[in-house]
C-alpha cells in the first residue's frame, strides 16, 4: 500500500520534526511512505489537489471522525479488500482546509476532540498511522 502524507508546512519544533521523521520511516516497513510539504500560500490548494488527485483522500479536521488504533487499523484492511492501495492523509495549515479540499476528501478524520498546534498533529499522525500498520501486521508495538 502507498501511503502519502501532505502536509501544509513542515516540522519545525525539533522533537516533532525528529518524531516525524522516525515514525515515517518505521511506517515504511509496512508501506510506501510518501511526505509532501506544501508551502503556504495562493497556491497551495492548487499543490494539494494535484499531490493526491489519484489517492483515496483523508482529511484530517477537527469535525472528523475519531477512531480507536483497532480501528484505524481495520480501516486498511477494509481498504486492501476494497482494492483501495493508494490513500493520502491531508494535514491543513493553521486556519485548517479551505472548501475545495473538503469537497475533494473521501473520508474526514480527525485525531481528537483536543486541538494540537501543526507540528504535533504531524507527529500524531505519523505514529498513529505505524501504531494501526503494525497492529494490521501482528507486530509487537502495539500493546492491548
Amino acid at each position: 500500500m502507498k501511503i502519502h502524507i501532505v502536509t501544509v508546512g513542515s516540522p519545525k519544533l525539533p522533537f516533532a520534526k525528529e518524531g516525524f521523521s522516525e515514525y515515517t520511516k518505521r511506517l515504511s516497513g509496512f508501506a510506501d511512505v510518501y511526505i509532501s510539504h506544501i508551502k503556504e500560500g495562493k497556491d497551495q490548494d492548487k499543490k494539494i489537489l494535484k499531490s493526491i488527485e489519484k489517492s483515496f483522500c483523508v482529511l484530517l479536521d477537527e469535525n472528523g471522525k475519531q477512531s480507536s488504533s483497532e480501528q484505524l487499523s481495520q480501516f486498511f484492511v477494509d481498504k486492501e479488500m476494497q482494492a483501495v492501495t493508494y490513500i493520502s492523509f491531508v494535514i491543513g495549515g493553521p486556519d485548517g482546509h479551505s472548501g475545495k479540499i473538503k469537497e475533494r476528501a473521501d473520508y474526514v478524520w480527525s485525531l481528537s476532540d483536543l486541538t494540537f498546534p501543526h507540528d504535533v498533529a504531524m507527529l500524531l499522525l505519523a505514529e498513529a498511522l505505524y501504531r494501526a500498520f503494525s497492529i494490521k501486521n501482528n507486530h509487537p508495538y502495539h500493546r492491548s
